[in-house]
C-alpha cells in the first residue's frame, strides 16, 4: 500500500458544507465512506461513466472470486486526485493501470486514489485486476446474489458509489456449468467449456451503483410474458404444489402491476429487460434491481392454505418492486437523504393499484391496517424521526430506513393527493418523471413541480408532514342543548408537547339507531368548530377518523365499546380497534386487561380476516407485554378457550387459521398443549384449516420453547423438512430454542462473529425464540451485550438489520430489569450515535410503557 501522497491530500482545500450542492475543486481523504462533499465534487467533474466488469465465480464458496474491471469516464478537471470507493483490503488489487500506464496502488480510508499525474481532462480509462470483496455478494453453498443498497457496491469492486453518478455496466460472468444467472441487462451470448460456462451480457441501461445486480447459482429457470415483457424467473423452491399454484399468480401480478404503472405514469416500461429471482431467506422482502428484481422466496411461493394477509402481502410486494422501476430506478434520488421518496412512491403506487383491483372499501381497510399501526409504533416514541432526514455520509444511510419512510410516508402522500386532487397530483408526478427520466432528483425538485399544479402552500404543508417528526393528539368537546348538539369542537396538539399543528382532512361520523351522519373535517389549526354538527340530534356515539385516513392519536367516545361489534363496516371496526389500542398505550381511559377482554370477546363476532389479524396481534402484545406474569397465568385458560371457541365458530378457513395461529401463540395450559401436540404429531389440522410444512415447523418451535415433555420434537420436525434451504434455516434456529441454557448461551455468543450473522432473516427468527417471554428470566442477561453489538451490526449488516435486531431482542420484554439495562446503556454512552440511539428508543418504547403501566397497576 502506497501512502506517499497523504500529506498532499490533506492539504487540499476544506470540505464543502453537507447541505450545499456547490462543489469545491477537490475533497481530501479525511473520512471513511462516501461523504456528501465528496459526492458533490465527483458529480461536478465526472460524466459518461461505464463499468466493464468480469467475475470468475468458483463453485466452492470458500474460494475467492477473481475479477477484472475496466472503468471509463470523462473528467472535467485532472488537477487533483480522484477517489474511487473500495471498502476492502487494498492488497486484493494486483494490478492498476490508468490510461495505459501501470501505477502503484494508493489507498486511504476506504478509497483508491487516482493521482492527478496519471489522469487527463476528457476520456480516461482505469483497468483493475483484483479479488472481489465478499461484503455484499451473499455467497451460499451453491448460489450467490449481490445486494448493494445503499453503498455496498464498494465492498465488492472499486466504483463511484453514489446514486447520482449513473453509469452503464457491461458484465461477464464465469460460472460452474450447471449454474444459471440473471443480471440487469439482456444476455448477449453464453459459452460452455468443460465444467465452466461464460455469460456475456449486453450493456445495461443507466443505473446507480446500488441498482447494479446479478444472481447466480443452482436455480430453476422459468420464462413467461408479463404484460408485453418477456420475463425470466430464477427460483429454488422444490415444493411441486407451491410451484404449480404460485407461478401463474406471480406472473399475473407482475403483468397487472406493469400495466397499471404504464397507464398511470404515461411512460412505457423504461428498461431493456424484465426479470426476477426468488431467494431463500432473503434479508428484505424485495429489492428493485431493473431486469433482476430480488424477492424473498417465501413471500412469493404460497400454498393452498395461504391467508388473505399472505396473498395481500405478495400482491403488495410485487406491486411495490414493480413501481420502483419508475420511482427510484428511472428517476433516482440524488442523495440518500431522499431515499424515502422512492419508497413512499413504491408503497403508495402499490396501494393505488390495489384500490383499482379491490375496490374503495377494501382498499381503505387494507391501507389503514398496513400503514397506520406501523407508523404509530415509531412516531409515538421518544426516538421518532422525520420522514426526510439529513445525511452527511452514505455509510450511515442504512439508519434512515424504517417504518416512518415505509408507512408514515404513504399516509403523508395520501394526504397530499387529497389536498391537490387526484388529477392534479397525477399531472405533477408525470411531469416530474418525464423531466428527470434516467437522471436524479430531490424532494424539493418534486415539491417545486407539484406546487405549480395547486394553489395550496405546499412548503408550509411540507414542513410539518415531511421535515418534522411526531403525530398530533386529537381531542374533542361536545355540548348539548336538550337533545340537540349545540357545539362540537375538535382540537389538536403535538404529542410531544411542542407547538405544532398538522393540516389534514378526515371524517367524523355520528351514529344513530337507523342512520349515520358523516361530517368532513378540514383541520388546519389548533382547533376546528364543526358547525355542521350543530342542531343534529344527540347521537348514540361518535366515531372519529371514521374513513381511516386521518393521522394521530384519536379520541374514543366511551360508548364506542358498547356498540363496537355491531358496527357494520369492517373499516369502522378497524378504526375503533386502533384508536382503543393507542388510548391504552397512552395510559388513558382503558386498562390493558379491559382491552384484552374486549378484543377477545369480539373474535367470534369479527368476520373480516384483516381485522382478525389486527385483533390477534393486539391480543398477543397485550398478553405478553402488558400483562404481568401472574396476571397472564390467571388469564391464559380463559383466553385459550375464547380463541378456540372463536376458531370453531368462524366459517372462513382463513379466519380459522388466523385464530389457530393466535391460540398457538398464547397457550400455556396442559390442555392446550395436548391439543397442539396432537395436531403436530399427527399432522392433522383442525377441521376447515390447511396447514403447510412451514406451519408445522412453527408449531414445533412453539411447543419446544415451552420446554415440551417430548424432547424429540425438534429432531423429528427437522427430519420432516425436505427442502434443503428450509432445513438449513431450521438447523440454524434449533440451538436458540433448546431447553438447555448452555446451548442457548453458546448460540448467543456465536452471534458476535459477523459470519454467524450473515443469514440475517434466520438470525432474527432465532432471536424471537431466544428472547421469548417464557425464556426472559434467562435471556435478560443477553440484553446489554446485544446493545453493545449494535454499532458493529450497523457497520457490517444490511439496512434493516439494526432495527430488526433490536425489535427481535426487546420486542416482548416488560420487566423493570430490562428497562434499567436500556437506561444504563444510554447513560453510559453519552456520545452514542444519535440515529442508533433513536433506533433503541423506538424498539424499547413498549418496554418503557409496560413498565409505566405496571407501576400504575401496583399503586
Amino acid at each position: 500500500m502506497v501512502l506517499r501522497y497523504k500529506i498532499l491530500l490533506l492539504l487540499v482545500i476544506v470540505l464543502t458544507s453537507c447541505s450545499s450542492r456547490k462543489a469545491d475543486p477537490a475533497v481530501p481523504v479525511v473520512e471513511n465512506g462516501v461523504s456528501r462533499s465528496l459526492a458533490i465534487y465527483r458529480k461536478s467533474v465526472l460524466t459518461a461513466i461505464h463499468y466493464t466488469l468480469e467475475f470468475d465465480i468458483p463453485a466452492e464458496k470458500t474460494k475467492s472470486i477473481s475479477a477484472h474491471e475496466i472503468l471509463n469516464f470523462k473528467l472535467g478537471s485532472a488537477r487533483t486526485p480522484l477517489q474511487l470507493d473500495f471498502k476492502e483490503d487494498p492488497a486484493k488489487i494486483s494490478l492498476l493501470t490508468i490510461n495505459g500506464k501501470t501505477v502503484p496502488v494508493t489507498y486511504s480510508k476506504e478509497h483508491l486514489i487516482l493521482l492527478p499525474e496519471f489522469l487527463k481532462k476528457g476520456d480516461n480509462e482505469v483497468r483493475i485486476l483484483f479479488r472481489a470483496g465478499d461484503g455484499a455478494l451473499n455467497r451460499n453453498t451453491d448460489y450467490l446474489y449481490t445486494l448493494f443498497v445503499p453503498d455496498r457496491a464498494r465492498t465488492v469492486f472499486p466504483c463511484f458509489d453514489q446514486p447520482d453518478l449513473k453509469a452503464k455496466y457491461t458484465l461477464t460472468l464465469h460460472l460452474p456449468k450447471d449454474w444459471k444467472a440473471i443480471a440487469n441487462a439482456e444476455l448477449k451470448d453464453s459459452v460452455q467449456k468443460q465444467e465452466r460456462k461464460t455469460y456475456h451480457y449486453k450493456s445495461s441501461d443507466l443505473l446507480s451503483t446500488y441498482l447494479f445486480a446479478f444472481a447466480a447459482g443452482n436455480f430453476q429457470l422459468g420464462n413467461s410474458t408479463v404484460n408485453t415483457q418477456q420475463a425470466s424467473f430464477l427460483y429454488r423452491e422444490t415444493d411441486a404444489a407451491k410451484i404449480k399454484s404460485s407461478l401463474p399468480a406471480i406472473y399475473a401480478i407482475h403483468a397487472a402491476s406493469l400495466k397499471y404503472l404504464e397507464d398511470w405514469t404515461g411512460i412505457p416500461y423504461p428498461f431493456q429487460k424484465f426479470g426476477f429471482v426468488a431467494i431463500p431467506d432473503f434479508q428484505f422482502g424485495g429489492m428493485e434491481h431493473p431486469g433482476a428484481i430480488q424477492y424473498k422466496a417465501a413471500s412469493l411461493f404460497l400454498d393452498a392454505g395461504a391467508t388473505k394477509d399472505q396473498l395481500n402481502a405478495r400482491n403488495n410486494l410485487i406491486a411495490h418492486e414493480t413501481a420502483h422501476m419508475w420511482f427510484g430506478d428511472l428517476v433516482t434520488m440524488d442523495w440518500f437523504s431522499d431515499v424515502w421518496m422512492k419508497e413512499v412512491f413504491a408503497n403508495f403506487m402499490a396501494d393505488k393499484s390495489a384500490e383499482e383491483a379491490d375496490g374503495k372499501d377494501n382498499y381503505a381497510l387494507k391501507f389503514l391496517i398496513d400503514h397506520f399501526p406501523a407508523a404509530y409504533a415509531v412516531d409515538r416514541t421518544a426516538g421518532a424521526n422525520p420522514i426526510r432526514q439529513p445525511l452527511d455520509n452514505l455509510k450511515d444511510a442504512g439508519t434512515l430506513y424504517g417504518n416512518i419512510i415505509y408507512h408514515k410516508a404513504p399516509i403523508m402522500m395520501q394526504q397530499l393527493e387529497k389536498l391537490m386532487g387526484k388529477d392534479k397530483f397525477q399531472q405533477g408526478v408525470r411531469e416530474y418523471l418525464k423531466k428527470f427520466a434516467n437522471s436524479n432528483a430531490s424532494w424539493p425538485d418534486l415539491i417545486h413541480i407539484l406546487d405549480s399544479h395547486t394553489a395550496v402552500d405546499l412548503e408550509k404543508w411540507n414542513k410539518i408532514w415531511v421535515n418534522e417528526s411526531g403525530r398530533p393528539v386529537i381531542d374533542y368537546k361536545i355540548t348539548y342543548q336538550g337533545n340537540k348538539v349545540s357545539n362540537l369542537m375538535v382540537m389538536q396538539q403535538a404529542e410531544s408537547g411542542a407547538q405544532r399543528e398538522w393540516p389534514q382532512n378526515f371524517e367524523v361520523t355520528l351514529f344513530y339507531p337507523h342512520a349515520v351522519k358523516v361530517i368532513n373535517a378540514d383541520l388546519v389549526g389548533a382547533q376546528l368548530d364543526l358547525k355542521e354538527a350543530v342542531g343534529l340530534d344527540k347521537p348514540l356515539f361518535i366515531l372519529f377518523n371514521s374513513a381511516g385516513d386521518g393521522y394521530g392519536q384519536w379520541p374514543v367516545d366511551p360508548l364506542v365499546q358498547q356498540y363496537l361489534f355491531s358496527l357494520e363496516m369492517p373499516l369502522h371496526r378497524s378504526v375503533a380497534y386502533i384508536s382503543l389500542y393507542e388510548q391504552m398505550l397512552s395510559g388513558k381511559n382503558i386498562r390493558p386487561a379491559d382491552l384484552l377482554t374486549l378484543f377477545s370477546q369480539g373474535l367470534a363476532k369479527e368476520g373480516e380476516e384483516l381485522n382478525i389479524r389486527l385483533l390477534s396481534n393486539y391480543i398477543s402484545t397485550i398478553y405478553w407485554q402488558f400483562s404481568g406474569v401472574k396476571e397472564r397465568q390467571l388469564l391464559s385458560v380463559g383466553l385459550e378457550n375464547k380463541l378456540w371457541d372463536a376458531m370453531l365458530q368462524q366459517k372462513s378457513s382463513n379466519n380459522k387459521k388466523q385464530l389457530f395461529k393466535a391460540y398457538q401463540d398464547i397457550f400455556l395450559s396442559q390442555v392446550a398443549r395436548n391439543k397442539l401436540y396432537q395436531v403436530w404429531k399427527s399432522q392433522k389440522a383442525p377441521a376447515g384449516i390447511t396447514l403447510s410444512e412451514d406451519d408445522y415447523t412453527s408449531l414445533a418451535l412453539s411447543l419446544a420453547v415451552r420446554d415440551d415433555a417430548d424432547s424429540s420434537i425438534l429432531p423429528a420436525q427437522e427430519s420432516r423438512i425436505t427442502n434443503p434451504d428450509r432445513k438449513k434455516r431450521f438447523e440454524f434456529m434449533m440451538p436458540a430454542v433448546s431447553a438447555k441454557k448452555s446451548v442457548r448461551d453458546d448460540f448467543f455468543d456465536s452471534l458476535k462473529y459477523p459470519a454467524n450473522r450473515a443469514k440475517e432473516s434466520n438470525v432474527l427468527a432465532a432471536l424471537y425464540y431466544l428472547h421469548h417471554p417464557l425464556r426472559q428470566q434467562f435471556s435478560v442477561v443477553y440484553l446489554e451485550r446485544s446493545l453493545e453489538l449494535l454499532a458493529e451490526i450497523q457497520a457490517t449488516g444490511d439496512i434493516f438489520f439494526p432495527q430488526s435486531w433490536l425489535q427481535a431482542t426487546f420486542g416482548n420484554y416488560q420487566s423493570s430489569e430490562a428497562a434499567a439495562i436500556v437506561r444504563d446503556f444510554l447513560k453510559n454512552h453519552p456520545n452514542y450515535s444519535p440515529r442508533l440511539k433513536a433506533k433503541i428508543l423506538q424498539a424499547t418504547d413498549n418496554l418503557v410503557r409496560a413498565e409505566r403501566l405496571s407501576s400504575r397497576r401496583s399503586k
